[in-house]
């Protein structure tokens, strides 16, 4: 359920922005961020980071779009998008809180917040969704400025660095722990195995 709510309000930003407006697109993409914010502080959850600087980015964006220049491209509105994250990420790194550490001091127990290894997972997480964030601003970069690169290539590129970051923040904790609780000669052998 937590992955599906981080992920509904850029899930919504992309269909829609195949449907209509990329003003409407981003809009609605901050409502959806703004409802997830009423839902954790009605859970008695923190405010996340990376939720607010969603709502920031996308408000940004579309004021742009509607006050400035509403003649940007789809790709150019995904840059921006990238960008602002990729600056999200950068600064709850800048300011020692990875936002990453705020979604899992809400999946584990007390237990595990207090294992020497529990903050730096979570720098490394957040540095593997930073490298996320910029690979997709590369992707869209290349399809602005690269003549005759279509349009699907930018999209694979985001598919395919977002999940495998979805992908590895799933497996990362576990390994970590699986390490973490063997024996130092008996630890298991750093190992990725990509599914299709």
């Amino acid at each position: 359920m937590t992955i599906f709510l981080i992920l509904a309000p850029y899930g919504v930003l992309a269909l829609l922005s195949l449907l209509t407006s990329a003003t409407v697109s981003l809009f609605c993409a901050a409502l959806i961020c703004l409802a997830v914010i009423a839902l954790d502080i009605a859970r008695g959850r923190t405010i996340k980071i990376l939720t607010v600087g969603s709502v920031t980015v996308f408000t940004a964006i579309g004021c742009y779009l509607t006050f400035i220049d509403a003649t940007l491209s789809i790709n150019a509105v995904s840059f921006a998008v990238n960008a602002g994250l990729l600056s999200v990420a950068l600064l709850s790194i800048a300011f020692r809180h990875p936002f990453t550490l705020q979604y899992a001091r809400e999946m584990v127990d007390a237990e595990t917040m207090q294992h020497p290894g529990f903050v730096p997972t979570n720098y490394l997480l957040t540095w593997t969704w930073t490298g996320a964030f910029l690979l997709m601003a590369v992707g869209n970069m290349a399809v602005l400025y690269v003549p005759g690169l279509p349009l699907w290539s930018g999209l694979l590129i985001a598919f395919a660095v977002r999940n495998s970051a979805i992908y590895f923040t799933k497996w990362y904790p576990e390994y970590r722990k699986a390490r973490d609780r063997a024996p130092p000669g008996q630890r298991p052998a750093l190992t990725i195995t990509f599914r299709f």
